[in-house]
């Protein structure tokens, strides 16, 4: 018998974040995970086309602010196109649990990242994640 790692349910990801170190260490990180990033953008109106494309995405990372706006109206577009949401922000906006799954704060170790992309994965699943990852909110079902 052969063991491995479970196949994922969430593995497209699109990350929307301003910051370019930040950006760069979290694209980088979750390639080496073998996640596929769909894309790294830095604005709203380029999160939107994409949205409005929706190549299969599985997962969006947003940041809250960013260079032309708020991350919460691209989570709300998201919403509406039934792409789940993970804001990874300093502090986590009020209205949130309303177009995102879970919120991430920063400044966060990549391992609380992966622990909360698994703790979306097992709520898009049906699961209750076993453990949450410090600093990391999981919302009601959107």
């Amino acid at each position: 018998m052969m063991f491995g790692r479970k196949k994922r349910r969430i593995t497209r990801i699109l990350i929307v974040e301003d910051e370019p170190l930040v950006a760069f260490d979290t694209e980088h990180f979750l390639r080496e995970e073998e996640f596929e990033i769909v894309a790294t953008v830095d604005s709203v109106v380029d999160a939107m086309k994409l949205i409005r494309r929706n190549d299969g995405i599985d997962l969006m990372l947003v940041d809250i602010s960013l260079s032309d706006g708020s991350g919460i109206d691209v989570a709300r577009a998201a919403h509406g196109a039934g792409i789940p949401v993970m804001f990874v922000t300093g502090e986590c906006p009020a209205g949130a649990s309303e177009v995102a799954i879970g919120c991430l704060s920063k400044p966060y170790a990549q391992r609380n990242l992966l622990a909360g992309i698994n703790a979306v994965e097992a709520v898009l699943d049906g699961k209750t994640p076993k453990r949450l990852a410090a600093g990391f909110r999981l919302f009601p079902a959107v």
